[in-house]
């Protein structure tokens, strides 16, 4: 499949904050429509109807339905790195960091669980993921081992597709456990083996 030029997946770039907000409030509506319809009734005609706008205006911002799917899952990817980056930057309030970034990664994905599966869906298909991943490089820097030796651009690069990867297959899996403490335990669990700390109570 041919990956979108991103001239392609935003018809109007949103420069003026009016126009932002329009684009905010589309993406609200589609998010809207895809959790109470699914991807079967999803399209731009529910998303201008849910929006209160014709569908003319709709495509002033976005071309097609792809479109709005992929900047609804950017918008959400978006709100995640900055979680992330706000606590490699500024700390974690007192919870561990590793925990406290598996957690900004799991809360990135509480609710609206459908809408955002067939969003990532969507743009994983397409997005070029080399690109998407340098986006979290600020968070995974200044990583260290159980010895406080920094970790390699390998072992950063393995512990974080790990983690990553657990969590992308647990939303596009749509599985029930996402948000449970468990899960947290055990991302948790793996990463610190990873950096060989001894085994205690998580």
């Amino acid at each position: 499949m041919k990956t979108m030029e991103a001239t392609d997946r935003v018809r109007k770039i949103p420069r003026q904050a009016r126009s932002r907000a329009s684009v905010d409030f589309l993406l609200e509506a589609a998010a809207q429509v895809l959790e109470a319809c699914g991807a079967a009734g999803f399209n731009t005609n529910a998303v201008a109807d849910r929006a209160g706008v014709s569908v003319g205006t709709l495509y002033r911002y976005f071309p097609n339905k792809a479109s709005i799917l992929h900047a609804v899952a950017r918008r959400e990817t978006e709100a995640h790195r900055q979680a992330v980056v706000e606590i490699a930057t500024r700390g974690t309030g007192g919870l561990a960091r590793d925990r406290a970034m598996i957690r900004a990664f799991i809360q990135a994905f509480a609710g609206r669980a459908q809408a955002r599966r067939i969003a990532m869906s969507a743009m994983l298909a397409e997005v070029d993921h080399a690109s998407l991943a340098a986006e979290f490089a600020e968070a995974e820097a200044g990583l260290t081992d159980a010895r406080g030796r920094p970790l390699t651009r390998v072992q950063s690069f393995v512990l974080g597709r790990s983690i990553h990867g657990a969590l992308r297959a647990a939303v596009l899996e749509g599985v029930d456990f996402l948000t449970s403490q468990e899960f947290e335990d055990e991302l948790v669990r793996l990463a610190r083996a990873y950096l060989g700390y001894e085994p205690r109570a998580i």
